[in-house]
């Protein structure tokens, strides 16, 4: 499954996934300790919703289209973070992970940017030139176990691939494994898109086997019945989630939920403990 950000910028997966980043790195900043914050697939960093790679899928107007509709106040703090990157009240620009991470940076924070990819490399240091962000131009699995243990004492790692490869979720699953060996106390927090149920709980299961004990699985199915051969949603896994996000995690999810169900569905969002 191919899932390169450029054409996905502002969907409903991005406003799952950085809505709830944005809560969870609050969460960690209610101590005053130094972060850092890893982003292994960093993308372009800064997107135009109205450029021709986000217009091919016009898939913004169900994301942060919709989270802009909506009134909840839960998702102001997401909502705030993309009006920071725009003139107009009408988003027109989406920030990616980089962007938002360097909003909620503090003094005493570090991130630290990954991208392969040397054209999204130059469009993400042209993004992050006014920020004090570092940014890399390396494999991404490497540069994971590379970073680690962190050189704050907390810190949080964003895995978000394109999921281009198939052999994406072993390396996934290798990675995590070498990198809890070496940071167990670590915030790790993994993105995946959802096509069918069988695939995902499959890769659960090679997950389970890991025998992580913190190990969070965040989904969010956009339709009532899966739809075959189409993007179904997204979800995340976080390990070691702080016990302020977990406890603020059920209505945050529920006002996910019903901002971007799709017309017709209900669709569902839910987070349970990958190995109760």
């Amino acid at each position: 499954m191919n899932y390169r950000h450029s054409f996905h910028a502002g969907n409903s997966a991005d406003v799952v996934k950085h809505s709830l980043l944005i809560a969870l790195v609050r969460a960690l900043q209610q101590k005053p300790g130094a972060l850092t914050l890893i982003d292994t697939h960093a993308g372009c960093g800064l997107y135009d919703l109205e450029g021709e790679t986000s217009q091919r899928t016009g898939e913004a107007t169900q994301g942060v289209v919709r989270a802009f509709t909506d009134a909840n106040p839960l998702l102001d703090d997401y909502r705030a973070a993309v009006k920071a990157v725009n003139v107009a009240s009408e988003p027109r620009l989406y920030p990616g992970s980089p962007r938002i991470l360097s909003q909620l940076l503090r003094p005493q924070d570090v991130l630290i940017l990954n991208e392969k990819h040397p054209q999204d490399a130059v469009a993400l240091r042209a993004a992050m030139r006014a920020t004090p962000a570092a940014v890399h131009e390396r494999d991404a699995y490497e540069l994971w176990l590379a970073m680690l243990p962190t050189k704050t004492s907390r810190g949080v790692v964003v895995v978000d691939p394109p999921y281009e490869q198939t052999d994406e979720r072993a390396r996934i699953t290798a990675t995590l494994a070498a990198a809890h060996r070496k940071w167990a106390h670590g915030v790790t927090v993994i993105w995946y898109p959802l096509k069918d149920r069988d695939t995902h709980e499959r890769w659960k299961q090679q997950l389970r086997r890991l025998a992580i004990p913190k190990f969070l699985v965040i989904e969010h199915w956009l339709y009532d019945a899966d739809q075959p051969g189409i993007y179904n949603g997204a979800g995340l896994f976080i390990v070691n989630p702080p016990y302020a996000f977990t406890q603020a995690l059920p209505p945050h999810l529920e006002a996910l939920r019903a901002a971007l169900a799709p017309d017709g569905h209900r669709g569902s969002i839910s987070a349970e403990w990958l190995n109760d």
